[in-house]
């Protein structure tokens, strides 16, 4: 646990359900006080509120394709926490536009919602993040190898196999991890540590029409472990980043997908 305050702070975006969910509830456990951000489903985000451990939690709506709302966003978790010692990119967006199919009109609108919401929207929090994190004070004991921040990027495999059916969400994964490995060299000596995950499949809400479908065998056979990762293991190697792992591992990219791809 680091030293920097007896209750440190996370933000973690898109903590309405599935993954996000997940991350908020464990951060919880581990006795921090959580930011619980969403953007338009309020009643599912304080279900969220309400299955979170301990105390001093809240909820956060912000559209995060707007930079003015990025700017508020980490404004409020300021005004209501006093500081912010993780966050938690997890926030996203995928929708179909296949090149094959899709419209130039519907390209477009598809290309921008979905760079706006998996990249721009998070570079924004980090950076406005990363500021608040230089700034603000240590705690009573100083620093420890927990450094002054850490900031986590929740990516995709599809990053690195690409996605023929999404390419704008695998391009936006690609660059999320490209611009995290950059703030990590940036930030290093701040001692703010900069970390990734790129899941592949998980089994949340979200993925069920895939996972219970006509395409369940097609995306099964990926599986050599015969399953598809939970939103709780990915919740518990967030967790890890975000309390334990060693500085010397920021840029780092951690791969959560069953050896269902494996790069190089």
């Amino acid at each position: 646990m680091p030293a920097v305050s007896k209750s440190p702070v996370a933000l973690v975006t898109g903590a309405s359900r599935g993954i996000g969910r997940a991350i908020a509830q464990k951060l919880a456990a581990r006795d921090l006080r959580v930011a619980v951000h969403y953007h338009r489903n309020r009643a599912l985000a304080e279900g969220v509120l309400a299955s979170l451990p301990g105390a001093g939690h809240a909820l956060f709506q912000a559209d995060l394709a707007d930079p003015a709302a990025c700017a508020g966003l980490i404004a409020a978790v300021k005004k209501k926490f006093g500081r912010l010692d993780v966050l938690v990119n997890n926030a996203g967006r995928y929708e179909d536009h296949d090149p094959r199919k899709v419209s130039f009109a519907g390209w477009k609108k598809s290309w921008q919602r979905t760079i706006d919401a998996n990249l721009t929207g998070p570079a924004h929090l980090a950076y406005l993040a990363a500021q608040l994190m230089v700034r603000q004070q240590a705690g009573a004991e100083g620093e420890t190898a927990f450094g002054r921040g850490r900031i986590i990027n929740i990516t995709s495999r599809g990053a690195f196999r690409g996605e023929p059916t999404a390419p704008a969400y695998g391009a936006s994964k690609a660059a999320l991890n490209s611009f995290g490995q950059s703030l990590a060299k940036a930030l290093a000596p701040d001692r703010i540590y900069v970390y990734a995950i790129a899941p592949g499949w998980v089994d949340t809400d979200m993925a069920k029409a895939s996972l219970t479908g006509p395409n369940r065998a097609e995306v099964m056979a990926q599986h050599p472990l015969g399953r598809v990762a939970t939103p709780g293991e990915v919740a518990d190697t967030a967790a890890w980043l975000a309390l334990d792992a060693p500085a010397t591992m920021t840029g780092c990219i951690i791969d959560i997908n069953g050896a269902s791809y494996l790069r190089t």
